[in-house]
């Protein structure tokens, strides 16, 4: 870059951590009209461009950023990210194993706050699948995420409930226990080992979970619910929206 080029890179990279996001968006608009070689300037627009919600943009952006170089890892998580939040989960999720080869090729081995990202894509895909009744897909997009982060108890718990929700019950369990013995203070795992338990008929066992969780936290509103629908005589109690 020439001397005034970099000077209107200082000025952008000053804009954004002021906050003037508009500001920034401008200079390194004005900048490409001279560098629009640079995948990263490319990168950072687009990143801006997500921040206003304008995701055609930043797709545009990210995708200049990629024709540039293909193995940019954060644009395509960033892109992923794009076609994710526009419902695009088939272009998402080849982008996100895009970039965990990527990773392969590179060091050998993906840095954590990379697997994170890859793992929480995949996590929304799951998402994505169960809403839509597709627990078989959802499933394997969970343990997908999982063989990337282990200790993501949370998603651990959504493949647990999409097992319990395609007829697995007992594998649920399993997984649900798995959180439990990592992390005793996740509650909502005993909640939902409570659920579970319930639906095969183990009543005395689902209470002794929900109590268990009322002995660690008495305001846990999840459990005190499902020990007011039993004890009120419903048949069968049916997770919040959202469980």
């Amino acid at each position: 870059m020439t001397g005034a080029e970099r000077h209107v890179m200082e000025q952008a990279r000053r804009s954004l951590e002021r906050g003037e996001e508009s500001a920034a968006l401008d200079l390194l608009e004005r900048l490409l009209e001279t560098r629009s070689g640079f995948a990263d300037l490319h990168y950072m627009v687009g990143l801006l461009h997500e921040r206003r919600n304008d995701h055609s943009a930043a797709a545009h952006s990210l995708r200049q950023a990629l024709r540039i170089n293909p193995s940019y890892t954060e644009a395509l998580l960033a892109l992923a990210s794009v076609y994710e939040q526009q419902g695009d989960f088939e272009r998402s999720g080849e982008l996100a194993a895009r970039a965990q080869q990527v990773g392969r090729r590179g060091a050998g081995a993906l840095d954590a706050t990379t697997r994170g990202k890859l793992a929480n894509l995949q996590a929304a895909l799951g998402d994505a699948y169960r809403e839509a009744g597709e627990l078989r897909e959802a499933i394997e997009a969970y343990r997908k995420a999982l063989d990337r982060c282990p200790d993501f108890h949370d998603i651990r718990q959504k493949l647990g409930i999409a097992l319990r929700e395609s007829g697995l019950p007992d594998r649920a369990l399993t997984e649900f226990a798995r959180v439990r013995r990592a992390n005793p203070q996740y509650l909502d795992a005993a909640v939902q080992s409570g659920i579970t338990l319930y639906s095969l008929g183990r009543g005395e066992e689902a209470i002794r979970a929900w109590r268990s969780v009322l002995e660690r936290n008495p305001e846990h509103e999840g459990a005190r619910m499902y020990l007011r629908m039993v004890s009120n005589g419903r048949a069968s109690p049916d997770p919040p929206e959202g469980s």
